[in-house]
C-alpha cells in the first residue's frame, strides 16, 4: 500500500514539475512577444511624430508659394490680371 501510495505521489510530482516548466515558458513567450509589441508602438509612435512634423512643414503657405512659383510658374493675381463679369454684360 506504501509503494503504491509513493508511486501516485511520485507521479502527481512529475506532472507538478512539467506543468510548472510548461507554465514559465509561455510565460516568457508571452513576456517577449509583449517587449516585441512595445517596441514596435514606440516605432510606430515615432514615425506618426515624424509625420505629424512633415504635415506641418509641408503645409506652411510659404512653402506652397514658393513650390507653386518656382514649380508650376504661378504668378500672384494683380488687378490688371483680373477679369470682372458682370450680370448685365455686353454680348
Amino acid at each position: 500500500m506504501s509503494t503504491r501510495l509513493n508511486l501516485v505521489l511520485a507521479a502527481a510530482l512529475m506532472l507538478s514539475a512539467l506543468s510548472l516548466v510548461n507554465s514559465q515558458y509561455q510565460a516568457r513567450r508571452l513576456f517577449i512577444e509583449l517587449e516585441r509589441a512595445q517596441s514596435l508602438s514606440k516605432q510606430y509612435e515615432l514615425q506618426w511624430t515624424q509625420l505629424k512634423l512633415d504635415q506641418s512643414t509641408f503645409g506652411k503657405h510659404a512653402r506652397i508659394e514658393e513650390n507653386a512659383s518656382k514649380e508650376l510658374g504661378m504668378v500672384p493675381v494683380t488687378p490688371d490680371r483680373t477679369q470682372y463679369l458682370t450680370a448685365g454684360g455686353s454680348k
